[in-house]
């Protein structure tokens, strides 16, 4: 029996890359001596008052069809939710509440891009970026950001990028696997480019609440950018959500209905018992934000501290989210051999970041979404391992 072609698109170049979490993840259950670091799923717990927000809603009968795009009040909560970091008033009728930020932003690019279209991709990007834009027909444009520049973005090389046949830009702010934090300068440029060339803009937040030092600045309350971006979200890692499955995307009204018709036929809504928890998390959750934040960031510390003392792995200091870079050349061409290697003398788990695009062949990402004696023995592993 034959397949459609469709299903030729749902791959990547990196695909490869994540066998090694299926493999340690597989140990682990085993009981086998393994440290996963290649997978960002917090190890915190989903605060207890979100939790019972759901309970409640079950007990009390939430176990019905749900409106296509949302209940109000967590549509509500969202849009307060962006309006502050984007400094202008979102209206709650341009969210749309989707499965989680990988579902609003698959749901948004089969929705704004097609056949015969082309969209920038900044380099590294997330590694379900190109199937999903492939799934449209339409054609991904990679933009490097370079390791030399620390992975920032590259305002020329992005509007060398543009031809008639561009339809949108596609980044996350911050990246994951980078873990940078776009400047409000860099936002404005990448903005005046899509003013300029009458593009989309899709950007991917869900590390928003996660950057470090300073604030978050979202493009979407850049000038002439409210009636052009798409910015996709969830309560995932703010909230150690992960498993609940409640993102969402905001964006002009029109796009709101057309996604409103993916729902019908992909979704058909979600459970209201995880948008009641969702609602309470957004709106009584700011407590648990600075408590997640300054634990991943005291993590990255202790990471970034005991890694320095690696031999030759230079390593991307994160400005925000759960993951670190580093630089594994000297030690082997193929990061994805070095993990590898890495993983079976060590048990430690991390990540091939050229899964990521071609600017970041040669680095591993390291997850520290764990606790810190589990973190400092893998490091411990890590840096033996680079000087045996």
């Amino acid at each position: 029996m034959e397949f459609a072609p469709f299903v030729d698109l749902l791959g990547g170049e990196g695909a490869e890359a994540w066998e090694i979490l299926t493999e340690s993840r597989s140990a682990l259950d085993r009981g086998e001596d393994v440290i996963v670091l290649s997978i960002g799923d917090p190890d915190l717990e989903t605060p207890t008052f979100v939790v019972d927000a759901a309970v409640d809603a079950l007990r009390n009968g939430d176990t019905h069809y749900t409106e296509l795009e949302g209940r109000s009040s967590l549509r509500s909560s969202i849009a307060s939710k962006l309006s502050g970091s984007a400094g202008l008033q979102i209206e709650p009728d341009r969210v749309t509440v989707l499965a989680g930020t990988q579902n609003a932003f698959y749901s948004a690019c089969r929705c704004l891009f097609g056949v015969g279209d082309e969209v920038i991709v900044l380099d590294p990007a997330y590694v379900t970026y190109e199937a999903s834009i492939a799934s449209t027909g339409a054609k991904q444009v990679r933009v490097e950001q370079p390791a030399s520049n620390g992975f920032r973005p590259q305002i020329d090389a992005i509007q060398r990028a543009v031809t008639p046949a561009t339809k949108g830009i596609v980044f996350s702010n911050p990246s994951n696997p980078t873990g940078v934090a776009l400047r409000k300068k860099e936002l404005e440029a990448i903005a005046r480019l899509a003013v300029e060339n009458d593009l989309w803009v899709v950007v991917d937040e869900v590390y928003g609440d996660l950057v470090f030092e300073g604030a978050h600045h979202s493009i979407v309350g850049m000038p002439g950018m409210l009636e052009r971006t798409v910015t996709v979200s969830s309560v995932s890692k703010s909230y150690a959500m992960t498993g609940w499955r409640c993102g969402w995307a905001v964006g002009p009204i029109e796009l709101g209905l057309h996604l409103r018709k993916m729902s019908l036929i992909t979704l058909y809504g979600l459970p209201g018992f995880v948008m009641e928890a969702a609602n309470v998390a957004l709106r009584e959750g700011m407590e648990e934000i600075e408590t997640a934040r300054a634990i991943y960031k005291a993590r990255r510390d202790l990471v970034v501290e005991e890694l320095a003392k690696a031999t030759e792995m230079p390593l991307l200091i994160p400005e925000a989210g759960m993951f670190l870079m580093a630089d594994v050349r000297a030690h082997n061409a193929n990061a994805n051999n070095f993990a590898w290697d890495l993983y079976r003398a060590t048990g430690v788990s991390v990540l091939d970041a050229g899964a990521f695009g071609s600017t970041s062949k040669g680095w591993v990402r390291i997850s520290y979404g764990l606790d810190e004696a589990s973190l400092k023995e893998a490091c411990l592993r890590i840096v033996n391992f680079t000087k045996s």
